[in-house]
């Protein structure tokens, strides 16, 4: 355990689905995916103090869209850990979630932070990172929670649960853009109209650049549509990123509305950024590098 005296400030990096694919409905009302999922180089910070009484305060420019701090999933995180570390008693303390992602915004933002969370709290009780009473934890926490808690490119499927292998796609330069408006994950879900496919073929995924691009050009992300029937101004946000220089791809992310755009360089995403935000200054828009 740590002695108590400092602060642990620990990243929650924002996760992008790159793609996903919707391929099926369970019994339990849930949807059966496949995603190929990236990490940004930005998102939340999330600092713990140790000790024993457990509190979360929440700043950062977008603490004001997180809602009351006792419904917050860094406190879940700790009562899910807790319930599976029984044989200790743990060592909790102060959290302060420093919120610079918008909420319910396809970014897996809460995820992210519960995710950090359950690392924060490994580090401070000398738990491994490779623990399995981690993963068990963060599965029972939310369906994203699993894949956040490495942060690392790969395949995920089922409802989250299952994680394929980390991947390495590379550094891609890339342009995140949220336009303001909330949407929930399950609102997205309730209005799928989809074909789902009588033959599932498990992703492969290139290894190299261009061949990445060229297969997220024919591995799309099937929410898109009921998305943008719910809140149009994504077709809006899409449209946008397209009419950038130098933009390879552009596509929504998770069950949105925020979306991303793909680009040659990190320079290019740069000088995208300032063009889109001086003509959208009411946007969220930041340039970034997913790996």
């Amino acid at each position: 355990m740590t002695d108590g005296g400092g602060a642990c400030p620990e990243a929650a990096r924002a996760k992008v689905n790159l793609s996903l694919r919707v391929l099926g409905r369970r019994d339990d009302g849930y949807h059966e995916l496949e995603s190929l999922v990236a990490f940004a180089d930005i998102g939340d910070t999330l600092t713990l103090t140790p000790g024993r009484a457990l509190s979360l305060d929440i700043d950062g420019p977008l603490a004001g869209l997180c809602g009351a701090p006792a419904n917050n999933l860094v406190l879940k995180a700790a009562a899910a850990l807790a319930m599976q570390v029984d044989d200790v008693t743990l060592e909790f303390g102060r959290f302060i979630l420093t919120k610079e992602l918008p909420v319910a915004a396809g970014l897996g933002g809460g995820s992210a932070d519960a995710a950090a969370a359950l690392r924060l709290l490994a580090l401070t009780n000398g738990l491994l990172s490779d623990d399995p009473r981690l993963r068990i934890a963060a599965a029972t926490i939310g369906a994203d929670v699993p894949v956040c808690l490495a942060s690392r490119a790969r395949v995920m499927r089922g409802v989250g649960e299952q994680l394929g292998p980390v991947l390495d796609i590379g550094a891609l330069p890339a342009l995140l853009v949220n336009p303001g408006v909330a949407l929930a994950t399950k609102d997205v879900f309730a209005a799928l109209r989809l074909a789902l496919p009588s033959d599932v073929k498990t992703a492969e995924v290139p290894s190299s650049r261009a061949a990445l691009v060229a297969w997220l050009a024919e591995n799309g992300n099937d929410l898109e549509p009921p998305a943008m029937m719910l809140q149009p101004v994504i077709a809006d946000v899409l449209a946008a990123l397209r009419a950038l220089p130098r933009c390879c791809l552009a596509r929504m992310s998770g069950s949105g509305a925020t979306c991303f755009g793909l680009f040659e360089s990190a320079a290019d995403a740069d000088a995208a950024a300032k063009a889109l935000q001086a003509k959208q200054p009411a946007w969220w828009v930041r340039a970034t590098t997913l790996s």
